[in-house]
C-alpha cells in the first residue's frame, strides 16, 4: 500500500515539474519571440527609411560625378572609388595579419604567456572606439607626415580589421577536430601543411565569414577617416595625399543645409548598405559547399 502511495506521489510531483517546465518554456519562447519581433521591426523600418529616402535619390550623375559645390549636381564618384581602394587596401594589409595571429593563437599558442599577451591586446582592439584608433594613426602617419593621406586611412582601416580577422581565425581553428590533425602528422605531413591543406579549408566558411564581417565594419567607419584620409572634393587617386571617402562625405552633407547634398548623404549611405550586401551574397555563393 505504501509503494503504491510512494508511486503516486512521484507521478504526481513528476507531472507538476513538468507543467512547470512547460510553462517556463512558454514564456521564454513567447519573450525570445517578441525581442525578434521587435529587432526585426527596427531593422525593417530602418531599412524601408534608408531604401525611400536613397533610392530616389540616385541617379546616373550620381555615379558620374564627382563631388562639387551645392547646387552644381554633383555626385558621388571620387566618394565612392576612394571608400573602394581604402577599404580594399584596408582588408588586403589586415587580413594576412589578422589570419596568421590567429593561427599562432589556435594552433601554437595553447598555454603560453605570449599567446594570452596577444589575445588580450586583440581583445582590447576588437572592442576600443574606432576614434582611438583613427587618433593613434594620426600621430604615427598624420603629424609626422605634414598632412592627411589615404594610405594613413588604410592602416587605420586595416587595424580595425585585424582583431576580427584573429577571433574569427582562433574560433574556428578550434572547432577543427584533433582526429583530422593527428590524421595528417600519421601521415608524415609537417604541421604547418596539415594547417594549410586541412585546417584552412575545413575552416575556410568561418573565416571568410569573419573576414566579410570586418569588410562591413570599416566600410561604413567615418571617425578613423576623419583623423586619416580627411576627405577630397576633388578626383584623386594618390594614396599620399587626402582621399574622399562615402562614409565621411555622408557625415559631412547629412548635416548641411542643403537639400541636394542631403540627398546626396542618403543615397551614398543606401550604396554603402547594397554594396556590403551584394559582397555577402557573392561570398555566400562563391563559398557555398559543391556536391
Amino acid at each position: 500500500m505504501s509503494a503504491t502511495l510512494t508511486i503516486t506521489r512521484d507521478r504526481r510531483v513528476a507531472e507538476m515539474l513538468s507543467r512547470r517546465r512547460q510553462r517556463s518554456n512558454a514564456v521564454v519562447k513567447t519573450l525570445c519571440l517578441i525581442a525578434t519581433l521587435i529587432g526585426l521591426a527596427f531593422l525593417v523600418s530602418i531599412l524601408l527609411t534608408l531604401v525611400l529616402r536613397g533610392a530616389g535619390a540616385i541617379a546616373l550623375s550620381t555615379f558620374t560625378h564627382v563631388t562639387k559645390a551645392p547646387g552644381s549636381g554633383g555626385g558621388l564618384l571620387n566618394a565612392i572609388i576612394g571608400s573602394l581602394i581604402q577599404t580594399v587596401v584596408g582588408t588586403a594589409i589586415g587580413t594576412p595579419i589578422g589570419l596568421l595571429a590567429g593561427t599562432y593563437l589556435a594552433e601554437y599558442a595553447s598555454g603560453s604567456r605570449l599567446g594570452d599577451v596577444i589575445r588580450f591586446v586583440s581583445d582590447i582592439l576588437l572592442s576600443a572606439p574606432s576614434i582611438l584608433i583613427g587618433l593613434f594613426v594620426y600621430q604615427l602617419m598624420v603629424a609626422p607626415a605634414g598632412g592627411f593621406s589615404g594610405i594613413a586611412g588604410c592602416v587605420a582601416l586595416a587595424v580595425i580589421v585585424i582583431p576580427i580577422v584573429v577571433r574569427t581565425t582562433e574560433d574556428m581553428l578550434r572547432l577543427i577536430p584533433v582526429s583530422l590533425r593527428e590524421a595528417a602528422v600519421a601521415l608524415g605531413a609537417p604541421k604547418w601543411k596539415s594547417i594549410t591543406l586541412i585546417c584552412y579549408r575545413a575552416a575556410r566558411d568561418g573565416i571568410a565569414t569573419g573576414v566579410l564581417l570586418a569588410v562591413a565594419r570599416i566600410a561604413g567607419e567615418t571617425a578613423p577617416l576623419l583623423f586619416t584620409s580627411l576627405g577630397n572634393l576633388n578626383w584623386s587617386l594618390d594614396l599620399t595625399q587626402p582621399m574622399s571617402s562615402l562614409p565621411v562625405t555622408i557625415y559631412q552633407y547629412a548635416g548641411s543645409a542643403f537639400d541636394d547634398w542631403v540627398q546626396l548623404a542618403w543615397a551614398g549611405a543606401l550604396i554603402i548598405t547594397m554594396g556590403v550586401l551584394a559582397i555577402n551574397v557573392v561570398a555566400r555563393l562563391v563559398l557555398r559547399p559543391r556536391s
